[in-house]
């Protein structure tokens, strides 16, 4: 069955009054005339490369955590996602990965698109775990390979100084592997060497990395000084507004992501986050000693704050959207164009969502 939106439609960078006839994708697409700013506001939907959970549930979990999830963003506007994994025995990777396969294979009803697995360590710095367990080891392509048969592995995430992982990043690519650089201490030196083998983004930016300073820039410096993209966490807790402006300027790609642990979408109170337990309170996620773990964001509230510090609607929706699906090859999903599955977002003129469509699906 085709339906159709009629409205303020975001295509090519600007707004335009047009219609869409669409079904699971979009057959058509009828301008009318010039931006109409009366007529509510058309955005592609939110493609969020960073969620460990939401609704409750942590993908570590297994059992049906995969599908709470997916509901439980879907409702906020992410139409697919990346299912971010923690650093844990390859025992424990296994069984999440098991129980997030029939969620890969076939999307439930009002449920988001999972893509596939952003696989956050354990082939990273002790030094630099963050909200991490402490199960960091050294990087081994028989592990990658077993997980990567069960859904494929998008995203990985390494910090290049620690045992051999600079060597990896080549079989990574080969198995289309995109890598990003994070919880890392490593040197300005070694964010270069990992850029100039392959390596393609950075994971939370300025979080869980060697910090800049003017003698020593540290894997910050390699990422404002050589990265296209990198993703950040637009809460406006894990980075200060004019610290986003400045990647802005840097890095032409930066994208946005969650980084939503299972107390998004929930009251305040206990969460897990793998194996450990968090706070959520007043707006974020904190262990025991007060560490910023994951976020409770979700992805239209990350839009609202990104227009709030000075970006534009259009600019805001390509970093939440686009760029993401660019990165990870999702080439039929981030812009509003024919043949593109339908994911569509309607939006009232404060920017909170009226209705939101999965491949036509009315959620």
């Amino acid at each position: 069955m085709k339906n159709k939106l009629h409205g303020n439609i975001l295509i090519n960078d600007s707004f335009i009054e047009a219609e869409i006839e669409f079904s699971d994708k979009i057959h058509s697409i009828k301008k009318i005339g010039p931006g109409n700013f009366k007529l509510p506001k058309i955005i592609p939907g939110f493609i969020d490369l960073h969620v460990h959970g939401g609704g409750g549930a942590d993908i570590m979990e297994s059992g049906n955590a995969a599908e709470t999830i997916a509901r439980t963003h879907a409702r906020f506007g992410t139409t697919s996602f990346l299912a971010t994994t923690m650093t844990a025995p390859f025992e424990d990777l296994e069984k999440s990965f098991l129980a997030m396969k029939n969620n890969f294979v076939s999307r439930g009803k009002k449920e988001a698109r999972l893509l596939g697995v952003h696989l956050e360590g354990p082939f990273i710095s002790s030094q630099k775990l963050g909200a991490q367990p402490d199960f960091a080891r050294a990087a081994t392509i028989y592990e990658i390979e077993k997980l990567n048969e069960i859904v494929p592995i998008k995203t990985l995430t390494l910090a290049p100084e620690v045992f051999k992982n600079l060597e990896i990043i080549s079989n990574l690519i080969a198995m289309n592997i995109m890598v990003q650089i994070g919880h890392t201490n490593g040197s300005y030196e070694d964010g270069v060497k990992a850029i100039n083998l392959g390596a393609k983004s950075f994971t939370h930016l300025f979080n869980a990395m060697s910090s800049f300073h003017h003698r020593e820039p540290g894997m910050v410096g390699a990422a404002l000084a050589h990265a296209n993209h990198a993703e950040l966490i637009p809460d406006l807790l894990h980075v200060h507004p004019g610290a986003i402006k400045a990647a802005l300027r840097s890095i032409p790609n930066l994208y946005f992501v969650t980084d939503a642990t299972s107390a998004t979408g929930m009251p305040d109170g206990d969460y897990k986050l793998g194996t450990q337990t968090v706070h959520k309170c007043l707006g974020g996620v904190r262990l025991k000693d007060g560490t910023l773990a994951g976020s409770a964001l979700t992805m239209d509230q990350a839009l609202r704050n990104l227009v709030s510090i000075g970006l534009s609607i259009a600019e805001a929706s390509k970093r939440l959207s686009q760029i993401p699906a660019e990165l990870i090859g999702a080439t039929d999903r981030g812009i509003i164009k024919e043949q593109n599955y339908s994911d569509l977002l309607v939006m009232n003129d404060d920017l909170t969502l009226k209705e939101i469509y999965i491949e036509g699906e009315k959620i």
